[in-house]
């Protein structure tokens, strides 16, 4: 049987770039022009066609386009699953937690094998549960409120929970929150 001549490689047809398009809400819901995007196919396209670029942008890669994501905060969001797990908004596992962040607003912040993401904030009484001092006891209100002043002495599942100011985030972890051409 004979194999039909296909050309080797596809020669995508030049498009632009896409920008102010598409963003990422701190529940990690899909947003296109402002609207919640609800189709769960379209939904799961995007999820499995999202990366960094090396410049840091956070990229829908669609086909020969790429769609940049304009982040509400981060990322990635992450999810606290009745089990301990974190998932990231894509449905992807986390992996490990290499440091935990608490902000002057009360966002918590995990930096997982994944990288950073902002914990969605329904998950955030199981994640206060968590918090312990030094002595193994739950972390009371004035202890959560002193970290994120910058203070120390609260842990979450083991690792020193660590102040840090929002709007240092993006630097620090190495995004760009609102891209642009």
């Amino acid at each position: 049987m004979p194999t039909p001549d296909f050309p080797v490689a596809v020669n995508w047809p030049e498009v632009p770039a896409c920008y102010g398009w598409l963003s990422l809400d701190r529940r990690g819901c899909w947003r296109l022009k402002g609207q919640a995007i609800s189709h769960a196919g379209l939904i799961g396209f995007i999820n499995s066609h999202y990366g960094a670029d090396a410049s840091g942008n956070w990229v829908f890669q669609n086909g020969p386009q790429a769609v940049f994501v304009a982040l509400d905060y981060t990322p990635l969001v992450l999810r606290l699953e009745a089990d301990g797990r974190l998932t990231v908004h894509t449905g992807v596992a986390a992996g490990p937690v290499v440091a935990a962040y608490l902000d002057e607003e009360g966002n918590a912040l995990l930096h997982t094998a994944s990288g950073i993401g902002l914990l969605d904030d329904r998950d955030l009484p199981a994640f206060v549960a968590a918090c312990q001092n030094a002595y193994g006891e739950p972390a009371g209100e004035g202890a959560l409120l002193e970290t994120m002043a910058g203070g120390s002495g609260v842990f979450w599942c083991g690792l020193p929970l660590q102040s840090i100011n929002c709007h240092d985030v993006a630097l620090r972890f190495g995004f760009r929150a609102l891209p642009a051409p």
